[in-house]
């Protein structure tokens, strides 16, 4: 077979999920504009044209990596507000978080501030652009409309649609927001957000932190009140998101860089640690992918015991990665027999996105709502959907992430880096809920055996659980496996599914940028799975 080529650029380039806000952040790179800065305009845009996976009222973690070594992580999570209590929803008959609704939008929207320290972090690089024209993209095209993406139809046109679809669209401004002519949009209509573009062009004006403190917050606090969400203006107030040291792994050859809780960065940096030690050979072989399978398994236990708010984890993160705990879990996995599944799941819709700039300054970014389209509840007046992370929390005063107000809960986003020990630094990445480690591992593994970019994010690829409003926990694979592969993994006792599609949304969106030392070039490439592209000069 030919090798599939990836698209390669002199100096820096970007991908996402979405051509536009690929388009957003090369505009600011070829205007002078670093990684970083290139970055905060495609988080704008991609809140834009993408909303069914991301918003302005969610939150956000970035893994960012200088040329001098120093690797920074921000945190942009939000927390439980005040009147979130436990109570709240149990005198309302509730034994659960709803997932939609205003007692879903229960935690404040991070994503903005983690923009705001991002900025900081970009001045500190010698970013001099202003605010306005790292916002300017998306605002033109909240006013003037964007075409929906094929993404957001195709999850309204498939046979599961959205999660809880009723309690969606009953949300407070959800069908005035997104329907299209009173119906669930189709890929091409035009659709405007005029009050989400007022909103981002007075951010522009005022500053971000007028998100949390000034004008803004007022408008966001009263809409808040008006649809009964137990969020304050006073919570408002007090978030800010902050700069957290990674968590960090090194593999022969490479150091791979990902977040703390409470992001699952851990389990995502713990499925290579394990899988590393059991030498599974070449990709594609039914012992490659049944190893993986098991190191996920094993991770994702590590995950579930250790990833909560940061203020409740037990210890040092990190020391869950040290060689005798990833060696222990390794020997627990046999290669002759599946071990028994699930565990647990979660699920999620989010964005990943990359930047490299021309001095090697490298971004790894994720976003999201959580669910698709969050809580559904869209705020009168600023046109912010808010997210339902909180629905992550447990109403169990023994759970791993039982509900307080003031906590953050568990989060699926991890956006991770690695430096390799020729000088290659690599920004890589994938939406989709408990999908993101899976199919990080499956990409960098693919990438570390050979694999170009392309071929790494191209290749067919699983998913174990649920995912995207999967109701099964089964091993997922895209229809391109072959079939001995898919045989020997039934054998192993893997309780396997063949989806339908070649290339599935299911398996996530998944992005990844190379910048070579030397000549300085960057490859990049983007999912066949997305509406996205990888852009660069």
């Amino acid at each position: 077979m030919p090798r599939l080529e990836t698209p390669t650029f002199p100096t820096a380039a970007v991908a996402a999920p979405h051509d536009a806000a690929a388009q957003a952040g090369r505009a600011i790179l070829i205007e002078g504009g670093n990684a970083a800065e290139a970055m905060i305009a495609m988080a704008a845009t991609i809140a834009v044209v993408y909303p069914h996976m991301n918003g302005i009222g969610g939150d956000a973690f970035w893994c960012v990596a200088e040329p001098n070594g120093r690797v920074h992580a921000i945190d942009a999570a939000g927390f439980a507000g005040a009147s979130a209590t436990p109570a709240l929803y149990r005198e309302r008959g509730l034994d659960a978080v709803p997932a939609r609704g205003p007692l879903a939008a229960l935690t404040v929207p991070g994503a903005v501030d983690g923009w705001r320290l991002a900025g900081e972090l970009a001045r500190a690089r010698g970013g001099r652009l202003p605010l306005a024209t790292l916002l300017s993209d998306a605002i033109r095209r909240a006013r003037e409309g964007v075409p929906v993406s094929g993404s957001e139809a195709r999850l309204w046109a498939s046979g599961k649609g959205p999660n809880e679809r009723t309690a969606l669209e009953d949300a407070p401004g959800f069908r005035d927001t997104y329907f299209v002519d009173g119906a669930p949009p189709e890929a091409g209509a035009p659709r405007r957000l005029p009050a989400l573009a007022d909103t981002l062009a007075y951010l522009a004006d005022a500053g971000l932190r007028d998100f949390y403190e000034g004008d803004v917050a007022r408008e966001i606090a009263s809409g808040l009140e008006r649809i009964g969400a137990p969020i304050t203006r006073a919570d408002l107030r007090r978030y800010e998101a902050r700069a957290v040291r990674p968590l960090s792994l090194k593999l022969p050859g490479v150091e791979v860089f990902n977040l703390p809780p409470p992001s699952q960065g851990l389990a995502s940096l713990a499925i290579l640690g394990i899988a590393e030690r059991l030498a599974l050979g070449r990709p594609d072989t039914v012992s490659w992918h049944h190893g993986l399978v098991e190191s996920v398994k094993r991770a994702f236990a590590i995950r579930d015991r250790a990833v909560r708010d940061p203020a409740l984890v037990d210890g040092d993160p990190q020391d869950l990665l040290a060689d005798p705990i990833l060696a222990r879990e390794s020997a627990a996995i046999s290669m002759s027999r599946a071990a028994p599944w699930p565990q647990g799941g979660g699920e999620a819709d989010t964005i990943w996105m990359g930047a490299i700039d021309k001095d090697g300054l490298a971004v790894s970014f994720i976003q999201s709502l959580y669910w698709e389209y969050g809580s559904g509840c869209v705020l009168p007046g600023t046109g912010i959907t808010l997210q339902n992370r909180g629905a992550a929390f447990s109403l169990a005063r023994d759970a791993a992430n039982p509900l307080a107000p003031g906590r953050k809960p568990f989060h699926t986003l991890n956006p991770p880096i690695a430096r390799f020990a020729d000088g290659r630094v690599v920004a890589y990445g994938c939406m989709g809920g408990d999908g993101q480690p899976q199919t990080q591992a499956q990409v960098l593994s693919r990438y570390r055996a050979g694999a170009s970019p392309a071929e790494a994010v191209d290749a067919p690829r699983w998913l174990l659980g649920r995912t995207w409003g999967e109701t099964s926990t089964s091993l997922k694979l895209e229809s391109r496996f072959d079939e001995s592969l898919i045989a020997g993994l039934d054998r192993l006792g893997h309780r396997v599914e063949v989806l339908d599609a070649p290339y599935s949304d299911t398996l996530g969106h998944a992005g990844l940028l190379a910048k070579h030392p030397g000549d300085g070039r960057v490859e990049a490439t983007h999912d066949p799975r997305s509406d996205g592209a990888a852009l660069g000069s």
